[in-house]
């Protein structure tokens, strides 16, 4: 997911709406034939390619930047703005798909879709049993970054996010999801447990490990340990990549007890007034060359194929972005779990942070 790729000048910002090179939250949206409104994740996709799709087709696009799937759904289900296009995560688009909040989306008639690997497209039935409600756009895993100057062990399992000997030199997402998926599956329990025993445990587990955290961060996280101010952090894959060209001492790994292998898709929320403006958009998206800038921006995997096979061997083998299918089926893809267990997982995270 991953997935929350927002700077600090993001965050300030609780929306940022753009025509062209700019605008705000109180911009007009227009309700002509020709516009398009997108709603994605912060700093997760090249501009350059909005203004060829606007160049192209003659579409207008407002776009407006979110930090996570639970701001998204917050503002998506005030109303305000009739979004045509949202991007988001896999388990956020079954809670919209099981809420009747989704449009199925007409692929058939899309010159690109072909593009796209049937592997990803099978790992997306997860959430989306018919391929009939989203679209992948990026993939990727969670996992550890490590200092190899600081850490003097093997990297290969969670527990070691529970060693004294790191106080003070751990990095834990400040992501209810991705913190709560550490101790289950470091325990040898689903990331998609419905267990509240198991969830219990799993909030002990943080509990006790919290007086050796350093902090609860998202995109910071990879800033800190490129700077060396951490020994060990929870992250995402993409950012790992990022943070491991900008420091040799730095390495990856998805544990041997499995990890979460997330999927940001498209969807077309019930919101939305331009359907076939926005199915445009999917599949300009699906384009090699399209698909090759916003790689190239946003270095996360693609599940376009097409793509993928004119990559060189160098790329194709980063096992940070390419995992080795041994540790893929080790992962899991988060499910929307349903209000009671949202509920009570909101509960758990707010005791936990309180602690």
């Amino acid at each position: 997911m991953k997935k929350y790729r927002v700077y600090v000048c993001l965050m300030a910002v609780s929306a940022l709406l753009l025509s062209g090179c700019g605008g705000s939250e109180d911009v007009n949206i227009s309700d002509s034939g020709n516009t398009l409104v997108v709603f994605n994740y912060g700093d997760y996709i090249d501009f350059t390619t909005i203004e060829m799709f606007e160049e192209e087709t003659g579409i207008h696009v407002e776009y407006e930047q979110y930090v996570t799937p639970e701001d998204m759904y917050t503002k998506f289900q005030s109303g305000n703005i009739p979004y045509d296009l949202i991007c988001t995560s896999d388990y956020m688009i079954e809670k919209m798909i099981r809420n009747g909040e989704a449009n199925k989306i007409d692929t058939s008639s899309m010159e690109y879709y072909d593009n796209l690997d049937e592997t990803y497209l099978e790992f997306c039935r997860a959430f989306d049993a018919e391929n009939e409600y989203a679209v992948p756009y990026f993939w990727g895993t969670v996992g550890i970054l490590y200092n190899t100057e600081m850490v003097d062990e093997e990297v290969d399992s969670w527990d070691i996010l529970w060693d004294e000997k790191y106080a003070n030199q751990i990095i834990m997402e400040n992501s209810m999801r991705d913190a709560f998926e550490v101790p289950l599956k470091w325990k040898g329990k689903s990331l998609n447990t419905v267990d509240e025993d198991e969830l219990l445990e799993a909030q002990s587990l943080l509990m006790e490990q919290k007086e050796l955290v350093m902090a609860y961060m998202v995109d910071e996280s990879r800033d800190a340990m490129i700077a060396g101010d951490a020994a060990l952090a929870v992250i995402y894959s993409g950012d790992a990549t990022a943070a491991m060209e900008s420091n040799e001492n730095l390495d990856y790994v998805v544990p041997e007890e499995g990890s979460n292998i997330w999927f940001d898709c498209w969807m077309i929320p019930n919101s939305c007034k331009h359907q076939e403006n926005a199915e445009k958009f999917i599949d300009f998206m699906n384009r090699e060359d399209i698909a090759q800038i916003n790689f190239d921006y946003v270095y996360y995997g693609t599940p376009n194929r097409a793509l993928y096979e004119s990559l060189d061997e160098e790329t194709k083998e980063d096992y940070t972005i390419f995992p080795e299918e041994s540790t893929l089926e080790k992962c899991e893809v988060y499910k929307y779990l349903g209000p009671e267990v949202e509920e009570f997982y909101n509960l758990l995270w707010k005791e936990l942070k309180a602690y």
